[in-house]
């Protein structure tokens, strides 16, 4: 599989998934190149979702950083390592496999020294046993396989020059071994699978605290993709672990997930999410002020729940994600022609009637955030790239090109939001007039 990043009109990065993993980048320094590099494989693990593409891409993801970690420390990285959750075994709460659930922390200095941002790891979901015993053989089912230590770039980074507001900060990424954005709850006894990131995220909060969470000054909980959606069903029980002096707020990176009618007139994502709720138990986790009203799976949906989170909440999203367009809208099993196959991975290839269903989805995203976004405490960027997830890359976060709506970058609309420097309400224009955004092309099976 061969990615190409464009970036505005003139600066590209390349990744060539072939044997041996050989990688090429051009028009970029050392520094930005690995920091460009360790974005796209977090993006790698947000995009992963099934029995298919989950594996591949995970361990494709895994290759990479045994290919470039040798660089890591010459660039100036910032590396953390990992830290199991010894007491999480005693409370049932245990990844996929039953291995110990796992995070990163990096601690705060200075005037961050009592501020905590807590970072909900993405990559995708796990719908049937199938999928599900497949993912417990990856990072992303068992602390057994995760990284011993993984750079923090983006929001994560220690680096004033590239997270100036959220540097020095208590900084933690809790690893996501569940399948479903730490929402299950049961046991498979016949596949030996355990379904308890509820129990999971508890058990990372629980810790946290105990480190001196439960005296912050200032919270903010994060996550992109999966764990973006994660972040939305989470975010007021996170604001229940402070009192009430403490300034809690959530930020949602490539989380709004959509109930979107798919090219063949289905729901792809519905059913799917049909899975993973039904299978994991999720239901007994999810919103009860949304359970009474609909079935499970719907309230699994951000566009169902958004409009009941009372803590501040600021949604960042693409409004033509590369993640819903692949896999959501279009995906094999809707396209038998293959009509969609080239727009989908290239968006510059895409016919006018494509671009106008892709217009509607837009459209649909922006309608579900009308409600949330009309209240002065939440936030919102939405800008009219074809990509997923922008906080925790380094060039889409915060650097030179890094994409903009009105002058005003991610991480400056992010810390504008947090700080009440500014309201922020940034929606971007339709597609195609947005000139800074990185978009994500995608060449091959």
């Amino acid at each position: 599989m061969h990615i190409h990043v464009t970036r505005g009109a003139n600066i590209s990065l390349e990744l060539f998934f072939m044997h041996g993993m050989s990688i090429s980048m051009r028009g970029e320094n050392k520094m930005n190149k690995l920091n460009l590099l360790f974005g796209l494989v977090a993006l790698f693990s947000g995009l992963a979702v099934g029995r298919c593409i989950q594996g591949d891409r995970t361990r494709r993801a895994s290759e990479i950083l045994a290919n470039v970690g040798e660089d890591n420390n010459e660039a100036g990285l910032l590396m953390v390592p990992l830290t199991l959750i010894q007491s999480a075994s005693g409370k049932g709460a245990v990844c996929l496999d039953g291995s110990l659930p796992a995070y990163h922390f990096n601690p705060g200095f200075g005037s961050g020294a009592n501020s905590w941002l807590v970072n909900l790891e993405g990559g995708g979901w796990c719908n049937d046993i199938r999928s599900c015993v497949y993912r417990k053989t990856s990072r992303h089912g068992s602390s057994n396989h995760m990284e011993k230590e993984i750079p923090f770039t983006g929001i994560m980074s220690n680096d004033p020059a590239m997270n100036p507001d959220f540097y020095n900060w208590n900084r933690v990424k809790v690893r996501y071994c569940d399948g479903a954005s730490f929402k299950g709850e049961g046991y498979d006894k016949n596949a030996s699978l355990y379904f308890r990131g509820q129990r999971i995220y508890d058990a990372a909060m629980e810790e946290l605290v105990s480190k001196g969470m439960r005296d912050a000054d200032q919270a903010l909980l994060s996550g992109c993709s999966a764990g973006g959606l994660a972040v939305i069903q989470h975010c007021d029980e996170f604001h229940g672990l402070f009192s009430a002096s403490t300034k809690v707020k959530c930020l949602a990176d490539a989380g709004l997930f959509l109930d979107a009618v798919d090219v063949a007139g289905g729901r792809t994502l519905r059913n799917f999410y049909e899975g993973v709720v039904d299978l994991q138990g999720a239901v007994a986790n999810l919103p009860k002020s949304c359970t009474s009203q609909m079935e499970g799976a719907l309230c699994f949906f951000p566009q169902n729940i958004l409009n009941n989170i009372q803590t501040p909440i600021f949604l960042l999203n693409t409004g033509y994600d590369v993640w819903q367009i692949q896999e959501s809208l279009a995906p094999k099993s809707t396209d038998p022609t293959g009509y969609w196959e080239s727009c989908k991975k290239n968006y510059t290839t895409c016919d006018a009637k494509q671009i106008q269903f892709l217009q509607g989805f837009r459209d649909q995203m922006l309608n579900t955030v009308n409600f949330i976004s009309s209240a002065k405490q939440n936030g919102l960027f939405i800008n009219s790239c074809f990509a997923h997830c922008q906080t925790e890359r380094q060039d889409t976060w915060y650097g030179d090109n890094s994409p903009q709506i009105g002058n005003q970058t991610v991480a400056k609309a992010v810390g504008d939001w947090y700080f009440d420097r500014a309201e922020v309400k940034a929606v971007d224009c339709a597609y195609p007039c947005d000139s800074t955004c990185h978009n994500l092309i995608f060449r091959g099976s």
